[in-house]
């Protein structure tokens, strides 16, 4: 059993599926769009495999409100191999003016991760 993937509504895609292509490799699939609802979608597949992310919209979807801890969803992580690689694309996310909220560090649980935040403010984790 495997988690085939995971759904994040966002009220504009376009900055979000740029984000995933250009940072993490992402490959885009056909868009899906339901007339009825006004619901539309947008598979990434990520560079080996594993879990995909689908971006969704319709009409209404707002952000979110911006509070420390919310239940539910908390982050993405990304395995990236080694610590240079972590080093690496957060000082490009950096440059690039995306929010670090974190690291590089090495974390109690002995991860060596950084946090940043993709376009819609949601915390993607790089870990080595």
């Amino acid at each position: 059993m495997r988690i085939e993937h995971v759904a994040v509504y966002t009220p504009d895609p376009a900055p979000m599926r740029a984000f995933y292509r250009t940072y993490f490799g992402a490959e885009e699939g056909a868009p899906y769009h339901n007339p009825r609802t006004g619901l539309s979608t947008w598979f990434l597949t990520f560079p080996e495999g594993g879990c995909r992310l689908e971006l969704m919209t319709r009409p209404g979807v707002e952000s979110p409100p911006a509070a420390p801890f919310l239940a539910g969803y908390t982050h993405l992580c990304f395995a990236l191999g080694n610590r240079e690689a972590v080093d690496s694309l957060t000082a490009r996310l950096a440059a690039d003016g995306f929010a670090v909220k974190s690291g590089p560090r090495v974390t109690g649980d002995g991860y060596y991760e950084s946090c940043v935040l993709d376009p819609d403010g949601n915390e993607v984790e790089l870990v080595g």
